[in-house]
């Protein structure tokens, strides 16, 4: 009886250290709060008829993307791979990793390349007005830039 209660005062001391230790069910960790795009544009929705749309995309190693640009929000998580983004207006190019947020300029021309030896995996969301494209590639002829 002499040893039980010694153990006792042991476990009842350290009951809350290992509780501290215990992960709750559910893990919330933030990412990301903003309200400006990558080049510093607020953040505007679409004025009627909102739709969201989501994809995934896969973006091979020494892949480019052509120059284009979204009239309409874009957001983008990286779920793997390393993605360079330029914007052709400004010359300013913004390297994004693995858990980074990609708040896409709106009507600002970029491309985007994949400058790693993985594929770039992105999850993507587009807040467009319904039945509208977000992505419009600017074509060159010569030495003209066709919009």
């Amino acid at each position: 009886m002499r040893k039980f209660w010694p153990v006792m005062t042991l476990l009842l001391a350290t009951a809350p250290a290992l509780a501290e230790d215990a992960k709750p069910p559910v893990v919330v960790t933030p990412i990301l709060t903003t309200d400006r795009t990558v080049s510093g544009q607020p953040i505007q929705w679409p004025r009627q008829n909102a739709e969201l749309v989501t994809a995934t995309y896969e973006i091979a190693p020494g892949t480019s993307l052509p120059v284009h640009k979204h009239p309409f929000p874009r957001y983008a998580y990286v779920l793997a791979g390393t993605l360079e983004v330029t914007n052709t207006e400004t010359g300013k190019a913004i390297i994004f990793h693995p858990g980074d947020v990609i708040v896409e300029a709106v009507n600002q021309w970029h491309k985007g390349a994949n400058i790693g030896p993985d594929p770039v995996k992105l999850f993507v969301m587009d807040m467009i007005e319904k039945g509208e494209g977000n992505v419009v590639k600017k074509y060159v002829v010569g030495h003209m830039n066709l919009e």
